[in-house]
């Protein structure tokens, strides 16, 4: 079970950091963008390693602090829930 939810963590990191990269890609380009609204949808399930991954090697979303603030805020309710719920299961 463990390599089953680590694949499908790190199938929602990919597909977040792909969103990010598109999105990056639309605005160079002048087109239209991808909605913050579903970039953040795209980090909540588990995906904030994605999404920081792409802010901070992209350089895309970096000078929005209220975009950093939501991302900050879902990384945190992420890492709680690791905490509090899986944790304990790893632990056994």
């Amino acid at each position: 079970m463990p390599q089953i939810a680590l694949f499908i963590l790190l199938s929602f990191n990919t597909l977040c950091f792909l969103l990010f990269t598109i999105d990056k890609r639309k605005a160079q380009r002048g087109q239209r963008r991808i909605s913050e609204k579903t970039l953040h949808l795209a980090t909540l399930p588990g995906a904030a390693v994605g999404a920081w991954a792409a802010i901070l090697l992209l350089h895309h979303k970096n000078r929005k602090p209220a975009f950093w603030g939501v991302t900050l805020l879902l990384t945190l309710v992420q890492g709680a829930f690791f905490y509090v719920v899986v944790l304990p299961h790893l632990r056994g």
